[in-house]
């Protein structure tokens, strides 16, 4: 039968082992034995013995979302089940944080992760108030980290010979050992006369690698992130 075909198409796989994984390109699995955090309202199904809170974010947190605009709506899943993840049907995928370096990721990005990984948001160095103020969220620890964009993420290869410039709006995030810049791509001519919408960039340089998303956040749908 053609509802036997579908089913068997698209029938959830068994867990092998805890952890996140990738179920498919818009959704994460997340088998839990123990404790996870991910992105508030991101579940879309579960099974299993599961209970899902508002994870706090203390003062200094509230803080720093207030005047960074950066920051983790975050809920601690604890138990032992599976879950699914997904937001606004954006491409899911999986990066791996080794123990001893760290990952600076754009907090609209976050999917859920591992609760062995911590985060703290810092400004984004070289990029201050020039920039607009840009803000991360930089992960530590080892694990596993969820993430999502609009669209096949594009992981761009960094090498000290070779620095890559990133529109601010596109970039999800990068490798800890790359240093980070302003840079300006456009004359000043150029900009009297009505510029060419791309003025400023974001330079990495170092050995290391940058993901990239296939889109750039209009202002209006980036305050809704």
């Amino acid at each position: 039968m053609k509802g036997d075909l579908f089913s068997s198409q698209h029938m959830v796989q068994p867990a092998v082992e805890p952890g996140l994984s990738v179920e498919n390109a818009k959704c994460l699995k997340y088998t839990v034995n123990g404790e996870m955090f991910a992105r508030q309202g991101a579940m879309i199904a579960f099974r299993g013995d599961l209970r899902f809170e508002r994870k706090g974010q203390g003062v200094g947190g509230m803080l720093k979302r207030a005047v960074t605009g950066e920051g983790l709506p975050l809920m601690t899943v604890r138990g032992q089940g599976e879950a699914w993840f997904a937001y606004e049907a954006q491409n899911c995928f999986v990066v791996e944080v080794e123990r001893g370096d760290q990952f600076t990721v754009n907090g609209r990005n976050v999917l859920c992760f591992d609760a062995s990984l911590s985060y703290e948001i810092r400004t984004v160095k070289g990029a201050g108030i020039a920039g607009g103020g840009l803000f991360n969220s930089v992960f530590t620890g080892h694990g596993s980290l969820g993430l999502v964009c609009e669209g096949s993420p594009l992981v761009i290869p960094v090498s000290p010979r070779q620095p890559v410039y990133v529109d601010t709006d596109a970039v999800v995030g990068w490798t800890s050992a790359l240093q980070t810049s302003l840079h300006r791509s456009q004359s000043i001519g150029s900009m009297l006369r009505g510029g060419s919408g791309e003025a400023v960039q974001l330079m990495l340089q170092g050995d290391g690698y940058v993901v990239v998303r296939p889109s750039e956040a209009t202002p209006q749908k980036a305050q809704q992130h």
